[in-house]
């Protein structure tokens, strides 16, 4: 069934109680049906629908609109940084590593709040070397005395040695998160100008191109891998995170568990992947993971990566072509062949249709009715 309609759930903190709010362009159906949950509410200060949080009143919102409309709730479940819960916290690599004579480490309670904030070990890593050059930059002032004017001062330092706009913003974060996590300081360096970012437009392959990857593929597993990428618009970390349980082919989705900013979702299963699926499972008998390296542990992301630019080179595409290129793809061809963009955000996880406008920017749709001027 095709649903046109979408709901965002939203959390809304009135007189010390919690609600839920239900945000949606009016419609008669949508209204009738919100009216006959319980203890349901119109707020005219926010003018949006509300009830109390409860897990309850959760399931009734769901149960209700199934069927009716889409519940994006990107805005309501709790996020975290980590992007992989099951990942070990290592911090052997900060005892062992070799240090220059009087170099300033990271405060052991900064390490300890990065922990507990679950976040990842490649931004902890990132954290824990951006912050210390911040502090071994100003070796002769107290942690406690660098101040505002200081910080200044060092983001300029870092401009006049041509750092790049990435490492800038991870060293903003990096001493945010000291003063702002660590010391409890609400929001106070909120102020600090980032570099502006380049607004680049993705890479995208055409179908054919892409059909010429996949066909020229002679390795059965690598002909899935790049199938899966480009027909359920993947990340390469979802991917390689792919249980066999994942792939539904009564209901022809993929379950994509865990994804970026800890979002569960469903996407599409291409009948054509689904039948070397089947011959791939057989032959290779994949015990967990759908894509299993040796000792059934999932995949390697640089494995992916070679697979996708052996692909590419083979088949003489002189564009840069990685696995998020193949996203990128699917995303612009569901764009050019009518799908409503709102559809395609929710088959690639974006917390807004903000991200997802990048590809009316690369779609020829809009280009395919206008006459090029050399050929009147």
């Amino acid at each position: 069934m095709k649903l046109d309609r979408f709901i965002t759930l939203r959390h809304l903190f009135i007189s010390n109680k919690k609600y839920i709010g239900l945000d949606f362009k009016m419609d008669k159906v949508l209204v009738a049906l919100t009216k006959g949950l319980p203890d349901i509410a119109w707020d005219k200060q926010n003018s949006i629908y509300l009830l109390p949080n409860t897990g309850q009143n959760i399931d009734a919102i769901f149960k209700t609109f199934k069927g009716v409309a889409w519940i994006n709730c990107s805005y309501f479940f709790e996020k975290t940084r980590s992007k992989q819960l099951n990942e070990v916290f290592d911090i052997q690599w900060i005892k062992k590593r070799e240090l220059p004579l009087n170099h300033r480490t990271c405060p052991e309670e900064y390490i300890e709040k990065l922990k507990l904030k679950k976040y990842s070990n490649n931004t902890v890593r990132s954290y824990v070397s951006c912050f210390e050059k911040f502090l071994n930059h100003f070796k002769n002032v107290e942690i406690r005395d660098i101040n505002d004017r200081n910080i200044r001062e060092y983001l300029d330092f870092l401009i006049r040695n041509n750092s790049s706009d990435s490492y800038i913003n991870q060293a903003i974060n990096s001493i945010k998160f000291y003063y702002e996590v660590v010391l409890g300081m609400p929001n106070t360096y909120y102020d600090l100008e980032r570099p502006r970012k380049k607004k680049t437009l993705p890479i995208v392959l055409s179908k054919d191109e892409v059909k010429r990857m996949i066909s020229t593929t002679k390795n059965l597993k690598h002909k899935c891998i790049i199938s899966t990428l480009y027909s359920a618009g993947l990340r390469r970390s979802e991917l390689l995170n792919l249980e066999l349980g994942d792939i539904d082919s009564e209901r022809m989705v993929i379950h994509i568990k865990d994804a970026k900013g800890n979002k569960d979702r469903y996407t599409l299963l291409s009948a054509t992947l689904l039948e070397d699926l089947r011959v791939y499972f057989k032959q290779y008998r994949p015990k967990k993971y759908l894509f299993e390296g040796v000792g059934g542990i999932p995949y390697s992301t640089s494995s992916v990566s070679t697979i996708v630019k052996r692909a590419a080179k083979k088949v003489k595409i002189a564009k840069t072509v990685t696995p998020h290129t193949l996203r990128h793809s699917f995303a612009t061809h569901l764009l050019e062949s009518g799908t409503d963009l709102r559809y395609i955000q929710l088959l690639l996880g974006h917390n807004s249709t903000k991200t997802t406008e990048i590809y009316t920017h690369v779609s020829t749709a809009s280009f395919n009715s206008i006459k090029n001027p050399l050929d009147l």
